[in-house]
């Protein structure tokens, strides 16, 4: 029985072994987050206060731009978080590292590369 059972579903060594691993992702994540905000929040060091007027409508249509991509890497940020968060969810309820479409265990190598996956490689090919 004991067999079968670490056939479908990984052992606790295993499920610590990727905790750790999305932990550290997890950590790094909001670094970069907190440093996407604070380049958010804080205002362009390169100002454009002592030229002519001309150049400040250039800046300005380029800072807009620039705002607006970090916002998008912002959002991005967040949800791998919160995919990041979900896997630890899965970790506690023992269902982590199994495919949410063919209910076999996914490779622990494709686990290491992108630990907040629910799908093996066989259902993402599907998709």
């Amino acid at each position: 029985m004991k067999q079968e059972q670490e056939k479908t579903r990984y052992s606790e060594a295993d499920l610590q072994e990727f905790k750790g691993i999305i932990l550290d992702k997890m950590r790094i994540a909001r670094e970069e987050l907190n440093s996407l905000a604070t380049s958010l929040s804080s205002p362009n060091a390169n100002g454009t206060d002592d030229t002519a007027g001309t150049y400040k409508t250039l800046e300005d249509g380029s800072a807009t731009l620039e705002k607006e991509q970090i916002n998008q890497l912002a959002a991005r940020q967040k949800k791998f978080i919160e995919q990041l968060e979900a896997a630890l969810v899965r970790i506690e309820n023992k269902t982590y590292g199994i495919c949410r479409e063919t209910g076999k265990l996914i490779p622990k190598e494709r686990l290491r590369a992108v630990p907040h996956t629910t799908l093996s490689m066989e259902a993402k090919l599907k998709q």
